[in-house]
């Protein structure tokens, strides 16, 4: 089984693939609660305990973690940003390392979207496209939505965790 992680600054999605291809478990953790957790330690210790959940149902033989951006650009994350959600990445893909002694791969946003046929047209926006796309095509992919009808924020790193877990499962089919 394939797992898919999506790290942000804000939740953190996973995604399990099946040999099939099927969708067989999606989650998150939602790491903006200021008073839950008082710095990345206190993030990286919630995502841990996701990753121990994670490994004792199923048995992972793949770990593929989206790259964190590697360059600033204007009016999206700041430096400070970038710069936290490195270290929760690399502090994510350890933990990933010692819970399942896998080496963890990582995967370029845009070439997951593309092994998975997703094309972003110009001027839409990515988040919202990708979660449309995977709605979709995916019927074990579920959102929650909050009392206005839009899907809560978290949907966004799900899918994306989604579309990383699925692009490894159809990169490793077309090395086969």
């Amino acid at each position: 089984m394939i797992l898919g992680l999506d790290v942000s600054t804000s939740a953190t999605g996973f995604a399990i693939i099946d040999s099939n291809g099927e969708l067989i478990y999606s989650s998150y953790v939602d790491t903006r609660n200021k008073r839950k957790f008082v710095d990345i330690f206190d993030v990286c210790l919630c995502i841990k305990e996701e990753l121990k959940s994670i490994k004792q149902q199923f048995d992972i033989c793949s770990v593929h973690i989206e790259e964190s951006l590697q360059s600033f650009r204007s009016g999206f994350s700041s430096a400070k940003t970038l710069s936290v959600l490195s270290k929760i990445n690399g502090m994510t893909s350890l933990m990933c390392f010692d819970i399942f002694s896998i080496k963890p791969l990582y995967v370029n946003s845009a070439t997951a979207r593309k092994l998975c046929g997703i094309k972003i047209p110009k001027g839409k926006n990515t988040k919202e496209h990708v979660l449309k796309h995977v709605l979709d095509i995916e019927p074990n992919f579920i959102v929650e939505y909050t009392r206005t009808g839009t899907h809560k924020p978290y949907c966004y790193d799900k899918a994306d965790a989604y579309v990383v877990a699925k692009s490894a499962w159809i990169a490793c089919r077309v090395t086969q």
